[in-house]
């Protein structure tokens, strides 16, 4: 079955007739090709739209904080308490629970294309989301409770354990927002419908800046964090009418009643793998924070900042991930391994694109960006220049952070138990712990950043060579050639950066030029060094000028 054409708002047409909905999808010839290509491109341009949206909100969010409680105990005691939904976004919205239930609900929609007698979508709902709302319910409970240990556990040396106890038991709730959250962003994506999934952030931001604005007079920092919990809300609402219209209206005639037993797809042996992946992933974090502690006050918020903004280009670039996903899991259904081979392989390239010109921009004007976004109210010069190095050592692991996300989708996307990617992770993890202990009593912060840009370059690796022989038959070496080529655009263009950045002495207009002279530099190296996706987006590009014409 061919895919269906979506609508401006990227909604694909009938119940299972979503992105690469049916056998051969996206390899019915140049038609069916130029249809998907069109639809997956909408998609993540409206995706990336929104995504940036959520972002430049939430860079909104961080500069307000910033002004209000500066780099101080209160704004650390706020961070030890935003390890909980920065762990429960990765786990339950953008890796683990995506891992897990956009394969689950692709696989649905191909058996409910093949027998409509009964619905596996309407009965994958009614055996998981119950049972995930209880357990949800339960650890928010649990982590309420035990919200002065998990401060003594992640901050051991913190000035200030009562407000970063209290911080966290507000953000506590949104192990129940995210969670379900994320349950209705997989299940909405498998179908085909990206709007309200790339809505959650704008949503959670709005929430955040709108009470701490409101309450920071009454409360300190501990608006920000009720913020949070109200954001969290936020994201469920945002998703929910098109949730209940799109993903439990189908209702067969004629339903034959199944077991309650397990979804295959939510056995013991595949969630344990995920949630072990996607947690020692997260747990880059946690150690950085548990490094951070013992040092002067406002070092973690150096950390957190920097982290927030050198990983913008990452973020973005995973949109496309985002997107193709329930493309290669549809695929994996099918038994189309070739088809998802080519997918996986245009996406590694295509991300490899936008997240090396985001990294050469990041090298090349740090400290002008953090001039710009953050140096206002308490947050001071000194601030700006030790967040600006910090951020420039980050962005030497971002292409490792985006092949991490890239790459760990196609070897869950079959709904088979793998462990070779939290084994990568855990590899890298103690490549972070091991770098970042014995550098942060010598260069402190900086030595904590170098620490997380080693550990994640060494995951990235096992997986690049890992994924072939496990799972999709990518070209290693051809993939590495097209990111290496890439790498030296991206070098080039950040030396250039480097060089003008301090010729123009205002901080807005100096990034504005950068912003026309980083991607310039990019493209011409790029070109001379016959990078093929960058060629391949300029012909795109050029057909699509004409087009429009």
């Amino acid at each position: 079955m061919a895919p269906h054409a979506a609508s401006p708002t990227i909604e694909a047409r009938g119940p299972g007739r979503s992105l690469g909905t049916g056998r051969g999808g996206e390899g019915q010839g140049p038609t069916g090709d130029a249809r998907l290509g069109t639809v997956l491109a909408r998609a993540a341009a409206v995706t990336a739209a929104l995504t940036a949206a959520g972002a430049l909100l939430g860079l909104v969010r961080d500069q307000a904080i910033a002004q209000i409680f500066g780099a101080s105990i209160d704004s650390d005691a706020f961070l030890i308490a935003w390890t909980v939904p920065e762990m429960a976004s990765t786990l339950l919205i953008e890796d683990a629970m995506a891992l897990l239930l956009v394969p689950a609900f692709s696989h649905a929609l191909v058996r409910r294309t093949a027998d409509r007698r009964r619905d596996p979508v309407r009965e994958l709902v009614s055996a998981t989301l119950p049972r995930l709302f209880a357990l949800l319910a339960c650890a928010a409970g649990l982590l309420i409770v035990g919200a002065p240990v998990v401060v003594r556990i992640l901050a051991p040396g913190f000035a200030d354990p009562r407000l970063a106890v209290d911080c966290t038991r507000l953000t506590a709730v949104t192990v129940l927002t995210f969670g379900i959250a994320g349950y209705f962003s997989a299940a909405l994506r498998a179908h085909g419908h990206f709007l309200p999934p790339a809505c959650v952030y704008v949503a959670y931001n709005v929430g955040i800046i709108a009470t701490t604005l409101a309450l920071h007079s009454l409360w300190g920092v501990r608006a920000a964090a009720a913020g949070v919990a109200v954001g969290g809300l936020l994201m469920i609402l945002a998703q929910l009418p098109m949730f209940v219209r799109r993903v439990t209206r189908v209702r067969p005639r004629h339903t034959k009643r199944r077991g309650r037993g397990t979804t295959p797809f939510l056995g013991a042996a595949v969630l344990a793998p995920v949630i072990l992946f996607t947690i020692s992933r997260q747990s880059q974090v946690l150690v950085e924070r548990f490094l951070a502690s013992s040092l002067p006050g406002g070092a973690i918020s150096h950390l957190n900042y920097a982290q927030k903004v050198a990983q913008l280009p990452m973020v973005l670039s995973l949109m496309i991930c985002t997107v193709t996903f329930p493309v290669v899991a549809r695929a994996m259904a099918d038994g189309d391994r070739e088809r998802a081979r080519r997918r996986v392989e245009q996406d590694l390239a295509l991300a490899g694109v936008v997240v090396l010109l985001g990294t050469a921009l990041v090298l090349g004007y740090a400290p002008q960006i953090i001039e710009v976004l953050f140096e206002r109210g308490a947050f001071d010069a000194q601030d700006t220049e030790t967040t600006a190095t910090v951020m420039r050592i980050y962005a030497t692991g971002l292409l490792g952070h985006c092949l991490v996300g890239a790459l760990g989708r196609p070897f869950f996307s079959t709904g088979q138990p793998t462990w070779y990617p939290a084994a990568a992770m855990a590899a890298g993890l103690v490549v972070t712990i091991a770098a970042g202990a014995a550098a942060v009593g010598r260069w402190g912060v900086y030595g904590i950043a170098a620490g997380n840009a080693a550990g994640i370059t060494t995951t990235a690796l096992l997986l690049l060579t890992g994924l072939g022989s496990r799972v999709v038959a990518i070209r290693v070496r051809s993939i590495s050639v097209t990111l290496g080529r890439l790498a030296v655009a991206a070098a080039v263009a950040a030396v250039a950066g480097r060089l003008a950045s301090p010729l123009v002495a205002d901080p807005l207009l100096s990034t504005a030029v950068g912003c026309l002279l980083v991607p310039t530099v990019f493209v011409l190296t790029a070109l001379a060094v016959r990078a093929p996706e960058v060629v391949h987006l300029l012909a795109l590009t050029r057909q699509r000028w004409r087009h429009d014409r």
